[in-house]
């Protein structure tokens, strides 16, 4: 589904070795289920301050030790492609509509720089207010607000709590390791 451009240049490991999951580790299902749950409180969604040039966002504890965020969407403004290594995670729209692109498949976590991708491998969806989804660890995708007038306003939570976010370039069927973020560089 994918073949490594050449050339390419090996990287070293951007995560630590992949453990098994403790039996006590909240799964993606109960994320989603969190992510839903939150965004159909008002509460916690009119607690985001908006702003109408960038994203905002504030962050919550979520279930089991996971993390999660509120996040504001001005119109037009999305996140570039990206993974969450080796963090589950959901999301959960609670205003506006998001478009998610995602890769249908799983690239392999460490090791390259550049992949060029079969093409058959993209998705798509819309997800509006009251809807979510939840995906497994390495899920490589963007999100976007489309809209060219209304704020969207969503909640992610993710297990665990991100260790780093690869952000990647994409032209075409090829996608390129950009920037590797770590907490650090968004708390």
């Amino acid at each position: 589904m994918y073949a490594p451009l050449a050339p390419s240049a090996p990287t070293a490991p951007l995560s630590p070795p992949h453990a098994p999951a403790p039996a006590d580790a909240v799964t993606a299902a109960e994320l989603l289920d969190f992510a839903l749950r939150t965004a159909a409180d008002p509460a916690v969604i009119d607690s985001l301050p908006l702003d109408p040039e960038g994203r905002t966002w504030i962050r919550l504890d979520g279930p089991g030790g996971s993390e999660a965020w509120v996040i504001g969407w001005p119109p037009g403004t999305g996140t570039g492609w990206h993974d969450h290594a080796a963090s589950q995670g959901a999301f959960a729209t609670a205003r506006g509509r998001l478009r998610e692109h995602s890769l249908a498949v799983r690239l392999p976590s460490e090791g390259w720089r550049s992949l060029e991708l079969a093409a058959d491998v993209d998705r798509s969806r819309s997800l509006g207010a009251g809807t979510g989804r939840a995906f497994g660890e390495h899920h490589v995708h963007e999100v976007l607000n489309e809209s060219e007038a209304e704020h969207a306003v969503s909640v992610h939570a993710y297990y665990p709590p991100l260790p780093l976010i690869r952000r990647y370039s994409r032209t075409g069927q090829v996608l390129t390791l950009e920037q590797v973020e770590r907490p650090a560089d968004w708390q």
